[in-house]
């Protein structure tokens, strides 16, 4: 059971996925400063007048959990797509490449068979005509 699981956590897959989470996560909070300080300002500064940016106040003015803010939404989108750019090409395309490789690697003529096991299949054979015989 030891050995099933040991493999199962050695295989590829597992591990390609535990360093994109781990790199991921850890970029992650870089783009996100990123965009709080850079994207944000410049996405709010292109919004209607004053500090609130793009979006729609519903109901009283003075109620801040009644403002919809579309600025928060298109930041979010910005921040999903950089970490995801930087995620693939970093992590997947490499990946990739290294694969093909090994594919290369692997496919190989198939070796002649050795002295020894054409020697047995030439004992066999004589044995079967005697027997036929």
């Amino acid at each position: 059971m030891i050995k099933g699981f040991r493999e199962f956590i050695m295989r590829g897959n597992v591990v390609d996925l535990a360093v994109a989470v781990v790199i991921g996560g850890a970029f992650g909070a870089i783009v996100t400063k990123f965009v709080e300080s850079i994207v944000n300002p410049i996405v709010a500064s292109f919004g209607g007048g004053g500090e609130i940016g793009w979006g729609i106040q519903l109901g009283d003015k003075g109620v801040k959990e009644t403002f919809v803010d579309f600025g928060a939404v298109i930041s979010a989108a910005i921040n999903f797509v950089i970490i995801a750019a930087v995620v693939y090409f970093i992590l997947v395309v490499p990946m990739n490449k290294l694969q093909e490789r090994r594919k290369k690697g692997l496919v190989e003529e198939p070796a002649a068979p050795a002295e020894d096991v054409l020697l047995l299949t030439e004992i066999r054979d004589l044995l079967r005509a005697q027997n036929n015989a």
